[in-house]
């Protein structure tokens, strides 16, 4: 499969930088999205589920001052509705592709975020968002005649309060940034010239950790909260034993009674081998 900084997208930016895939999106002026939009991100997202090589993604924009403001509105204008419909399926479809995707996901929201595009950033893993005070967050479907149809509905509850979800969704209100990290939307919130290197910094930090353990970490949350309890434990029972025998735990075990710092990376992209442990003769 075509390597994740090798994808031909018209939409979308990809490189990849120190195992950390960064994954722009590039549709101006304000990099609203339809079903050609959404394909190629499907298509992106794969990218990253298949490519060993990025270890974390980084979810941005190309544009200044934008992150989204979700799906066009001329589309909505001049489509039939049952593709419109078609449309937001294929966006749910892709926004679960992203969270059962063992990869960590970091959305890095610098400008408007709204509705679709909102949606989007919540199917990140982690929300780093700027601190400008002329950007602005929301779900403004109801103004439309229309409910946040990209999982947003869904979403947004398991993140924050009930109450203060569906008063966002029912109003339409527009949030600042700082208003929207204080409801937890989003999980940091530094100044616009430091967020790239806050994301950054966070990012290389999960590249140096254990892919598998952390994949599997983010599944048994994301999969098994949606779960009965005891069928979440019987999942995490399977996520621990699929990594019991793996290199990367030797690595960390040898690491640990070896007195040294474990190399995941060079363990897991095959750059070295696992040390055999050591016998106590």
């Amino acid at each position: 499969m075509e390597s994740f900084d090798q994808l031909d997208l018209e939409y979308f930016q990809t490189e990849v930088e120190n195992n950390v895939g960064i994954l722009r999106i590039d549709r101006p002026p304000v990099n609203a999205h339809n079903i050609d939009v959404l394909l190629e991100l499907q298509r992106a997202v794969e990218g990253v589920r298949f490519d060993d090589n990025v270890r974390v993604c980084v979810f941005g924009s190309a544009n200044e001052s934008i992150f989204s403001t979700g799906f066009d509105i001329n589309d909505l204008q001049t489509e039939e509705a049952h593709q419109i419909g078609y449309a937001s399926q294929t966006s749910k479809e892709i926004i679960m592709k992203m969270r059962t995707t063992d990869t960590i996901f970091i959305a890095a929201v610098d400008g408007h975020c709204m509705g679709g595009g909102l949606e989007l950033a919540l199917a990140c893993d982690f929300r780093f968002v700027g601190d400008d005070d002329d950007y602005r967050v929301g779900m403004p479907e109801v103004h439309l005649g229309l409910i946040a149809g990209e999982a947003g509905t869904q979403l947004l509850p398991r993140y924050i309060d009930r109450s203060e979800a569906l008063r966002m969704m029912i109003t339409g209100e527009e949030l600042t940034p700082q208003e929207a990290h204080d409801k937890d939307i989003f999980d940091e919130i530094h100044p616009p010239e430091d967020l790239e290197d806050a994301v950054f910094e966070f990012a290389e930090q999960i590249v140096e950790k254990p892919a598998g353990a952390v994949g599997h970490n983010k599944l048994a949350v994301n999969e098994g909260l949606e779960m009965p309890l005891w069928d979440a434990l019987s999942h995490e029972r399977e996520l621990q034993n699929a990594l019991l025998g793996s290199e990367s735990a030797k690595e960390g075990v040898n690491a640990f009674l070896e007195d040294r710092e474990p190399d995941f990376v060079g363990v897991e992209i095959g750059e070295k081998e696992a040390p055999e442990p050591q016998s106590d003769d």
